[in-house]
């Protein structure tokens, strides 16, 4: 038998889900994470998940992991010492930048912009040129250059290289002439090339993302390649690793090392795959995505069955041009620390975050601040006279202890000061969802609401009930889906073309010809990692805007698509799309600014495993009697066994449906039927 094995490594937990191949049947295992080494945490949760199963290592043969190697390299500014060539000319291109300041115009009081990734003493410049259409002007000195690098390496700080000259998105012989002088020079050094990472054109945007590479390559390098190397050790060497992208598709473990600036959002992308492979299986192409962690909740919105993939990655105030799902990322998780302001005496709920240690209150830890978590215990949604999973007992002493400091500060009752607490980090969420959907044109009514991760399920109805998207879906094992996305995804890339042509004068044997070529291009990575052709499918992207236009939307398409029509086809489609988020459209002047094709793995069915067990009753399900307080009262709620809930069974509200990884909270008012799948369905009591 063959198993695939997802991991995703989040802040508190390291997630792990063990797929069967041929039957559909899953494992799951939470293990800390280990920040320190997060390949310490997928290695023990490795260990543990293969002794809970009885399942061989050596049976697994692919492993699939969602990683914030790259996102903690530049978040904590452990990435590599860079060393930048350009044109000469344009050493200040980093600094010069966009003129951008988060916070608008009142963010210039107190924004303060952190050490460029590459520092001026560390640039050189080369002299070369290319102009706007490609031909070179001048080739490159590389004796010139070869002086200039060597005393670069006399500095001896230098840990990464990046290549960046002027117009190399249009051809890149001179960039590709200087890396054989730099390999020359620093033998093994990590080089990056602006014309492989990004051959986009807007020099500071391409200077700036093949700055990136540098800077986590050779962290992510060497990261990949220890678990690898591990892997090998435990699984043996037919074990493939791949490594989550940012815009949602896999890398295979070489790619990944090389162009690691496309992993910094990995870790959220996991869990939107995930999302969006249990509703469609549902039946459901339009939801609202949100995964609550112990930090933070991601939200995404998901139209059709795919993802929203925006062409920038945004972490901390590095932004970068590669292509990530369309998450925003809120400060409210279920470790989100309660305090009252001494100054204005309003509650307020996160960012802050008890994290993994010292950790909530009820989960005795030696953490003693009021958290999201230790609310919903007082309230009784996260039951203390069960263990939590089976396994974790929960201290409500400790809970009540920890929300009656907000009680005494607010000068309000603990169960007030609970609900508070609850309703506001609900209400920080709702408006991260309505980022997405209202601010973009969308109305949530009109799409179905996924709630995942360790705390979402406790959330997802009271959203539900704010957002009016149902219904509300809790997918099987909510709180470790991101791994069943990082298990479920296919090996993409991609290859893009700076294009500049208006598309009333483009004819479509021309763009079909280009696309073709791009296609060549994109696939080259695939066929690298043995990929047969047959076995992948290619889908294009064009950029467009009116002409003049600072910005462009994204269209996809394919060639038969194309090749059935004319150009008119992507005119319509940006059209409707400037109008759904412009509220207007011009209808004229359209301009292609860059083409791309996306080609990844045909992706094989996998098969999904009946849940539950068939002829068991409600009542069979039923663990034990409790009760939550809600809107000012208190309610019997019975707790249920999730894995003993089969396709059919109702459940009707207030009740709390547990299981290994997650907990689900149903309010008063409100059912749960579960689907064909497993899905919790969640809905007001008598809606179809």
């Amino acid at each position: 038998m063959s198993y695939r094995l997802g991991v995703d490594v989040g802040g508190t937990f390291t997630d792990l889900l063990l797929l069967d191949d041929e039957t559909g049947a899953t494992f799951t295992a939470k293990v800390p994470s280990t920040p320190e080494d997060s390949s310490i945490g997928v290695l023990n949760g490795i260990a543990a998940i293969c002794e809970e199963s009885g399942i061989a290592p050596s049976s697994i043969s692919r492993v699939m992991h969602g990683t914030t190697v790259a996102t903690n390299a530049v978040l904590t500014g452990r990435g590599a010492r860079v060393g930048l060539v350009t044109t000469a000319g344009f050493r200040q291109v980093l600094q010069v930048a966009r003129s951008f300041c988060p916070g608008g115009l009142g963010g210039w009081v107190s924004f303060m912009k952190k050490p460029l990734l590459a520092p001026l003493e560390l640039t050189i410049e080369a002299e070369e040129r290319v102009d706007a259409h490609g031909a070179i002007i001048r080739e490159l000195d590389r004796v010139q250059l070869r002086a200039e690098l060597e005393r670069l390496r006399a500095r001896g700080t230098v840990q990464a290289l990046t290549i960046c000259f002027i117009n190399a998105y249009q051809n890149g012989a001179n960039e590709r002439a200087a890396r054989e002088v730099a390999r020359e020079v620093f033998a093994d050094m990590s080089i990056s090339i602006s014309s492989e990472v990004v051959p986009e054109m807007q020099e500071y945007e391409r200077t700036e993302t093949t700055v990136v590479n540098s800077y986590v390559r050779p962290e992510v390098a060497k990261y990949v390649t220890n678990l690898q190397n591990a892997l090998f050790d435990r699984m043996g060497e037919d074990v493939q690793l791949a490594i989550l992208r940012s815009d949602g598709g896999l890398a295979s473990a070489r790619a990944a090392a090389d162009s690691p600036v496309n992993l910094l959002l990995s870790g959220p992308a996991g869990g939107v795959a995930g999302a969006v492979f249990f509703a469609s299986k549902a039946g459901h192409q339009d939801i609202l995505s949100f995964d609550m962690g112990g930090t933070s909740t991601d939200v995404a919105l998901i139209q059709g069955g795919r993802a929203r993939v925006r062409r920038e990655t945004i972490v901390g105030d590095v932004r970068v041009r590669a292509p990530s799902v369309d998450v925003r990322t809120v400060g409210a998780g279920g470790g989100s620390i309660a305090f009252v302001p001494a100054l204005t005496k309003a509650l307020r709920v996160g960012p802050m975050s008890a994290g993994a240690v010292p950790g909530p209150a009820a989960y005795l830890k030696g953490g003693t601040e009021p958290t999201v978590c230790d609310a919903n215990v007082v309230l009784g949604y996260l039951p203390s006279d069960v263990r939590l999973g089976g396994r974790m007992v929960i201290d409500k002493a400790a809970a009540d202890a920890a929300v009656q400091k907000v009680a005494d500060a607010l000068g309000i009752g603990l169960l007030e000061a609970a609900e508070g607490i609850v309703k506001i980090v609900n209400e920080s969420m709702f408006g991260a969802l309505r980022l997405v959907s209202v601010e973009q044109g969308y109305d949530p009514r009109d799409f179905s609401l996924v709630g995942f991760g360790g705390a979402g399920p406790l959330h997802a109805n009271a959203l539900g009930v704010l957002t009016q998207a149902w219904p509300v879906i809790i997918p099987p094992g909510p709180g470790v889906l991101c791994a069943y996305g990082d298990a479920t995804t296919q090996v993409r890339d991609e290859a893009s073309l700076s294009y500049l042509r208006r598309l009333e004068e483009l004819a479509v044997a021309d763009l079909l010809t280009d696309l073709e070529k791009l296609r060549a291009r994109a696939a080259e990575s695939l066929d690298a990692d043995g990929i047969a052709r047959e076995e992948q499918e290619v889908e294009y992207e064009a950029d467009v805007r009116y002409t003049g236009q600072a910005f462009q939307l994204t269209l996809r398409f394919s060639a038969a698509e194309l090749a059935a029509g004319d150009t008119a086809l992507l005119r319509e489609r940006f059209d409707r799309e400037h109008e759904q988020l412009f509220t207007f459209a011009l209808g004229e002047g359209h301009e292609i600014v860059m083409l791309r094709a996306v080609v990844k793995q045909r992706a094989r069915a996998l098969p999904v495993l009946k849940l539950g067990r068939e002829g068991t009753t409600l009542a069979d399900a039923k663990i034990h009697d409790t009760r939550i307080y809600h809107s000012g009262g208190w309610h019997a709620a019975p707790i249920y066994d999730r894995n003993l809930l089969h396709e059919g069974l109702v459940v009707p509200g207030p009740a709390i449906v547990q299981e290994m990884d997650s907990t689900t909270l149903l309010l008063p008012g409100h059912v749960a039927r579960i689907d064909t799948v497993g899905n919790l369905l969640i809905a007001p009591a008598g809606r179809t």
